[in-house]
């Protein structure tokens, strides 16, 4: 791998941007594609969808020129949970399992304690206090699940600014109405209100916490294996 390529992979590395790295096994010659890039017009255009979406390496077989193997980077998956509430406390640890690196923000000191959250990150802070720090991306999911407007509506808003392949928030159907509008006010565009998951989850008809758990992660997932697609395609 020649220097520059090596830079410009370090740094999508640590800018947490996806990167694959095409290398023509005939020839050597290599080529490294960015996600934030685009790359409409590829030939091999499908293929490196795919392979951003799944983040698994390996080889393509092509009909002339060598075949090309794809060493892909792609940054491990976050899940950001507003609220340090009972649905959050089976969310954590099944989300961790899944492969989420997982971060729990909730003002109310009654609800984000240590006990509760054991070997979680945790933070009893205000959202917009958190959120700037610990940073938003394409990679990040968030779940608003207080149910309190004061604690969720800062945080989707940022969530959807950043891009975040994921935000959901809990609440029936007449409580997200109010939402959007809450947050159509405060300068939303109608096309992010409409990437907000809510009510929150599959609808598996879950009952407890920990199958509300169950119908999140499920989404989440759903949502990070099925990025870039249009819904036709993810149908």
């Amino acid at each position: 791998m020649d220097l520059d390529t090596l830079k410009r992979l370090n740094a999508a590395r640590q800018a947490r941007e996806a990167a694959i790295l095409i290398t023509n096994t005939a020839t050597g010659d290599e080529r490294l594609v960015l996600e934030k890039d685009g790359y409409d017009g590829d030939l091999q255009q499908d293929e490196i969808a795919a392979r951003f979406r799944s983040g698994k390496s390996g080889m393509v077989k092509v009909e002339e020129g060598g075949d090309l193997f794809f060493t892909v980077s792609v940054p491990p998956p976050r899940l950001v949970v507003i609220g340090a509430v009972h649905i959050s406390q089976a969310l954590a640890p099944m989300a961790r399992i899944a492969g989420f690196h997982v971060t729990i923000i909730d003002p109310r000191t009654a609800f984000a304690s240590e006990d509760r959250f054991p070997d979680v990150p945790l933070f009893a802070e205000w959202p917009d206090e958190v959120l700037p720090r610990i940073g938003l991306d394409r990679f990040t999911a968030l779940a608003a699940l207080t149910h309190d407007p004061k604690i969720d509506d800062g945080a989707i808003a940022a969530a959807l600014d950043a891009g975040c392949f994921y935000v959901g928030a809990l609440g029936s159907r007449k409580t997200h109405a109010k939402r959007v509008e809450r947050l159509a006010a405060a300068g939303v565009g109608g096309a992010a209100l409409g990437a907000i998951h809510a009510p929150i989850g599959v609808d598996i008809a879950a009952q407890s916490p920990a199958e509300i758990a169950v119908a999140v992660l499920a989404q989440v997932i759903a949502a990070l294996r099925r990025r870039g697609m249009s819904d036709e395609a993810a149908a």
